[in-house]
């Protein structure tokens, strides 16, 4: 019998983060600090419109780019939050996900051998749908001294006449850098001067605390350079409603809406109806999820400093990556026995990249509760460690 299965699909490694959130799931007593998803229920009021839409029979497929009245309302959105305009009818596409977004942006653009620079540690989509689209995945490693941010010297480093593509994962997941304006003007220059695009994932930009969030669309010369991807999963706690939506030049918008056709026709309709009660009215509602993330991240980080856990101040998103490489242990050995012997799943560093080694992804979209009592455990493991 011949072989029924793609070589390339074969050699691509299955999600590091599902890993430890399967054996999680089937471990009584067990407290997962390893999924990036929102403790919070989506708002009653955004609940009340997809309920509503399904009461009005609103079951029918939309516009294959999705209810236009939604992509007025991102255009409104990123226009009052980022000062950027695309045009609803032409450079707006909602789509499954943000996952969705990424993965066609990068078909729609990559030719067999284009290089796609990816910097890591960074989300574990972006190396599998770029291989999967024909394009060559080339990590840049991020490092602690940055505070994990993307430098100008890192960037011209690896780049070749071959590269075609920058992955601009910010807010990141899993370190919580971020790229303010300054830095990204630096990586603009280069950019046109290499004549780069950007696919800039922008799906924690309202999880920022201390500044705003800037997006690199916004930089003079990058908005047709940049095809920007961000949903509602992460800042509206709309992670089931698997809604998202890429903003990009028509050039490149045009063709991403042709494989959306065929793949997926078009997003979830009730979610679509949702959304737009969302984009309208839901300031309020993220500015609270924001404080209570923000509680989180300072009592996470005054606890990693009671144990003597070296960790930069995460600025974005709602995880910490804290260093355990004193314990002389790779980080696949630490979140494993941590797993066995206390009951607390965290994420090894390297599930997002060779350049995680030595650290851990620690999510704080959980309660003061549950965070409390799994700190009172990693403190536990922590100082059994120390006395070995």
């Amino acid at each position: 019998m011949r072989n029924p299965l793609s070589e390339k699909i074969v050699t691509i490694p299955p999600s590091g983060i599902r890993k430890f959130f399967d054996i999680v799931s089937e471990m009584k007593d067990a407290i997962s600090l390893g999924v990036g998803e929102p403790d919070f229920d989506t708002p009653w009021h955004i609940r009340e419109e997809g309920i509503y839409s399904l009461e009005k029979g609103r079951t029918f497929y939309t516009a294959n780019a999705g209810l236009r009245d939604l992509r007025v309302e991102i255009h409104n959105y990123l226009k009052r939050r980022c000062d950027l305009s695309y045009d609803p009818d032409k450079e707006i596409l909602v789509t499954v996900g943000g996952s969705e977004a990424i993965d066609i942006a990068l078909r729609a653009m990559l030719d067999p051998g284009d290089e796609v620079l990816v910097p890591q540690p960074s989300f574990v989509s972006y190396v599998p749908c770029a291989v999967l689209a024909g394009g060559v995945a080339v990590p840049i490693e991020l490092e602690d001294k940055d505070e994990f941010r993307l430098t100008p010297e890192k960037l011209l480093e690896k780049i070749t006449p071959k590269t075609k593509i920058l992955v601009l994962p910010f807010p990141n997941n899993p370190t919580g850098a971020v790229m303010r304006r300054e830095h990204l003007v630096e990586i603009a220059k280069i950019v046109e001067e290499h004549d780069l695009f950007v696919l800039s994932d922008e799906i924690y930009g309202e999880l920022t605390y201390g500044e705003e969030h800037v997006s690199i669309a916004s930089i003079p010369g990058m908005r047709e350079r940049t095809v920007l991807i961000n949903g509602f999963s992460k800042a509206f706690a709309m992670t089931g409603w698997r809604l998202g939506y890429a903003c990009a030049p028509e050039i490149i918008l045009k063709q991403m809406l042709k494989i959306h056709q065929f793949a997926i026709m078009c997003a979830p309709t009730t979610s679509q109806y949702a959304a737009i009660d969302a984009m309208k009215n839901s300031d309020e509602d993220v500015s609270h999820m924001r404080e209570s993330y923000d509680q989180r991240r300072r009592y996470l980080l005054h606890a990693f400093e009671e144990m003597r856990l070296e960790c930069f101040e995460p600025l974005g998103a709602f995880y910490a990556f804290p260093s355990i490489k004193r314990f002389g242990m790779t980080s696949d050995e630490f979140a494993n026995r941590l797993l066995q012997e206390e009951k607390v799943a965290v994420v090894p560093g390297t599930a997002f990249g060779d350049s995680g080694e030595g650290y851990l992804r620690i999510s704080y979209a959980y309660s003061l509760k549950s965070l409390k009592e799994a700190l009172g455990r990693i403190e536990r493991f922590v100082k059994r460690l120390d006395g070995e």
